[in-house]
């Protein structure tokens, strides 16, 4: 039996070990938030899942910043608009291999600051 290629085919994926969330916070939340302050994590799906982490990094800018298709609402008043900020949080241990956590579920974070 011969093998071909197929050219555009995936030949293999690397995926991380680590298990991270992407939290959006208000820009009036962050000013004591810091890399490495402990974060306990609830999932919605399943209420019991305790979850333990890190803050591994806050982006720096606005998630509309990074929009494909950002607002630019062009009004002759000027309206402050709070902006949520992406922050990344690295998951350390409460993970259960019995029960997934697919992409998008709804998780409430609590970051413990110092």
């Amino acid at each position: 039996m011969s093998r071909r290629n197929i050219a555009g085919s995936a030949l293999m994926s690397v995926v991380s070990p680590d298990v991270w969330v992407t939290a959006n916070f208000k820009e009036s939340q962050l000013e004591l938030m810091q890399p490495g302050n402990r974060v306990d994590i609830t999932v919605d799906a399943y209420p019991t899942l305790k979850l333990h982490g890190h803050v591994d990094s806050v982006q720096q800018g606005a998630g509309s910043r990074f929009s494909t298709f950002p607002a630019e609402n062009a009004t002759g008043n000027f309206v402050k608009i709070v902006q949520s900020v992406p922050v990344k949080i690295v998951i350390d241990e409460g993970l259960d291999p019995n029960i997934p956590l697919p992409l998008g579920l709804s998780v409430a974070p609590t970051i413990l600051l110092k």
